[in-house]
C-alpha cells in the first residue's frame, strides 16, 4: 500500500516538472506582451470612390373589390414593368421579387362605421442596374409602365478590393504616425509591433425617390436627374507597439 502511494506521488511530481519545463503557450506569450511597456494607437484610412452599380426597389400597388380583380390588375402591371426593364437592358437575373402582399382594407365613415372593404395587392421587385448612365431612363420607363411605388436608390461598388487596400495603407500610416508622435512627446523610442487588428465600413449614399402617384407616374416627362456621388470606404486599424 505504501509503495503504491509513493508511485502516485512520484508520478504527480514528474507531471509537474514536465509542465514547468514545457515551452510557453500562446497565453503565456500574451501575458508576457502585456508586461511590456506599450503604446496602443488607432488609425483610420478613408478612400472616396465613385459607385458603379445601383439598386432600386420598384413596386406595384393595386386595389379592387375582390381579391381576383386586384390580382389580375397587379399581374398586368407587374408584367408590363418587367418587360419595360428587360427592354431597357436589364437582365432577368437582375430582376428579383422582394415582396408580395395581399390583404383586405376596410373603409370607415366619420363615425367609425364600416362602409366597405376592398383588397390590396402589392408586388415589389429588387432591380440591379449595372449601367449607371441609363438609371434615369430606367426610372422614367418603369414609372410610365405602371410602377406607382419607387422606394429608393442605393449605390455600391462591385469590386472594393483596391479601395480597401488603399484605405488599409492610409490607416496603418496614420497609426504609425500617431505612435511616433506620442513616443517623441513621451521621450521614448518605438519598438516592434506587438499586434495589429483591423475592421472596415462601407457606408453607401442613399437617395429617396418615393413615388405614390396612383396611376403609375405618367406625369414624368423627362429623364430623372440622378447624382451617384461618391462612396466612402473606411479602414480602422489598432496597432500596439513595444516601448524600448
Amino acid at each position: 500500500m505504501k509503495v503504491k502511494k509513493n508511485f502516485i506521488f512520484l508520478s504527480a511530481l514528474a507531471l509537474l516538472l514536465l509542465s514547468a519545463c514545457a515551452p510557453a503557450s500562446a497565453t503565456s506569450q500574451a501575458l508576457a506582451n502585456e508586461a511590456k511597456r506599450q503604446i496602443s494607437v488607432n488609425g483610420v484610412g478613408q478612400v472616396y470612390v465613385a459607385p458603379d452599380i445601383a439598386y432600386i426597389n420598384v413596386g406595384v400597388r393595386s386595389q379592387a373589390d375582390t381579391v381576383s380583380e386586384a390580382l389580375e390588375q397587379n399581374k398586368a402591371q407587374a408584367q408590363a414593368i418587367k418587360e419595360t426593364l428587360v427592354s431597357a437592358g436589364i437582365e432577368e437575373k437582375d430582376i428579383q421579387t422582394s415582396s408580395f402582399n395581399v390583404y383586405p382594407q376596410t373603409e370607415y365613415d366619420y363615425q367609425g362605421t364600416i362602409t366597405g372593404t376592398f383588397f390590396v395587392v402589392e408586388n415589389n421587385v429588387f432591380v440591379t442596374v449595372r449601367e449607371l448612365n441609363s438609371l434615369g431612363e430606367v426610372l422614367d420607363a418603369v414609372a410610365k409602365s405602371g410602377a406607382n411605388n419607387i422606394y429608393g436608390i442605393s449605390f455600391d461598388l462591385q469590386d472594393k478590393t483596391s479601395a480597401q487596400s488603399q484605405a488599409r495603407a492610409l490607416a496603418v500610416e496614420s497609426a504609425r504616425s500617431q505612435a511616433q508622435e506620442l513616443a517623441e512627446l513621451a521621450g521614448v523610442e518605438l519598438g516592434e509591433i506587438l499586434s495589429i487588428s483591423t475592421s472596415y465600413s462601407y457606408p453607401m449614399p442613399y437617395y429617396g425617390y418615393g413615388m405614390g402617384v396612383g396611376g403609375g407616374g405618367a406625369a414624368v416627362e423627362s429623364a430623372v436627374p440622378i447624382a451617384a456621388g461618391q462612396m466612402q470606404i473606411s479602414a480602422d486599424v489598432t496597432i500596439i507597439f513595444e516601448i524600448q
